[in-house]
């Protein structure tokens, strides 16, 4: 009989097989993908020549969390960047797919399970959360169908057990699933967090794919200019774009989203995803992310140079397009130093 303080790696193996059960397959892939993260930044500008890996002080990244197969190499980027020496609690935050609501949700379960073995939630800071009244819980069943927080957490148990001698020191989990809100709600959440991620034992995790495109999605925005300036819906009638491709249209929108992020412009961004309808799916934790980084900056003053500044290390798409009636999804990696 399962455990029920358990959560199962319900997206493990199977028939969607998003990634593998198999503990020595899933370390073989991991492994491959790790180790083929190098300089120089694929997809944005940059190098990791003069980096070393992990960056120190790199204690929140934005990764993907689509099937292993399409992003987990892209993940790695984060995750190479990640700096888990110090670490004692890594939030992980992501979108609901599976069920609408306002403001934040927090996981009523005691361990997350992996392949590669389990991950505990910190329990005490949990209910810290649950204690400001601000946070719902995240319904068992929707905990266990939702992906977001779950493709990160074999990659996660992989790092730590690399950094950490035994399994007694570990870092503790805090899953938290942010919906669908407002600027100002997005910095409420901001601020309450801020302290954590504040402290030196504390990673983040910010889960999130960027443009979804296709009829799948309902979204098929074609633009010839980097700034996005004439973007419009392709129909699908419409003959095939040459000047620039669809896929090179994509990168336009994706990356001026990306340069709101880098920029910590929480309001640019947000302001940017209503023009675009860019269908970044993980823009609320991202909002919340930002909103926590920009406190902190302002907190620490204005002389910081690129702390609390997002870096993007790689973008890249399930597959680059070129027809009106094709579909693909973005993927992007970031850290920050604190």
């Amino acid at each position: 009989m399962a455990d029920r303080d358990t959560r199962s790696a319900s997206h493990a193996g199977g028939r969607d097989d998003w990634y593998m059960a198999d503990p020595a397959g899933l370390n073989q892939m991991l492994d491959a993908f790790l180790n083929d993260v190098r300089g120089p930044f694929t997809g944005v500008q940059g190098s990791f020549a003069d980096e070393t890996l992990p960056i120190p002080g790199a204690r929140i990244v934005i990764a993907p969390h689509a099937g292993y197969n399409y992003s987990g190499k892209w993940a790695a980027w984060a995750y190479r960047t990640l700096d888990l020496s110090k670490a004692r609690r890594v939030f992980v935050l992501g979108p609901s797919h599976t069920y609408g609501f306002r403001g934040a949700a927090l996981t009523t379960f005691a361990r997350y399970a992996t392949p590669l073995g389990d991950l505990v939630v910190d329990e005490p800071t949990v209910a810290e959360l649950r204690g400001t009244g601000k946070f719902t819980d995240i319904p068992r069943t929707n905990d266990v169908r939702e992906h977001s927080l779950e493709m990160h957490l074999p990659y996660l148990y992989k790092q730590i057990a690399a950094t950490f001698e035994s399994p007694s020191s570990y870092p503790t989990i805090v899953p938290i699933l942010v919906g669908n809100n407002k600027l100002a709600e997005e910095q409420l959440f901001g601020r309450l967090l801020a302290p954590y991620l504040a402290q030196p034992d504390t990673v983040f995790v910010v889960s999130s794919d960027f443009c979804h495109w296709g009829d799948h999605f309902d979204y098929k925005p074609y633009t010839r200019n980097e700034d996005c300036s004439d973007i419009r819906q392709l129909g699908y009638r419409d003959s095939a774009p040459s000047n620039p491709t669809i896929h090179e249209s994509i990168a336009y929108i994706d990356k001026q989203a990306m340069r709101y992020i880098e920029a910590g412009d929480h309001a640019g961004f947000v302001a940017n995803l209503a023009e675009t309808e860019n269908t970044v799916c993980g823009r609320h934790p991202i909002g919340v992310a930002l909103a926590a980084l920009e406190r902190l900056s302002l907190e620490a003053g204005t002389t910081q140079g690129d702390r609390f500044r997002f870096k993007f290390v790689c973008y890249a798409r399930s597959k680059d397009i070129t027809k009106v009636n094709d579909s693909s999804v973005s993927y992007a990696s970031a850290y920050a130093v604190l």
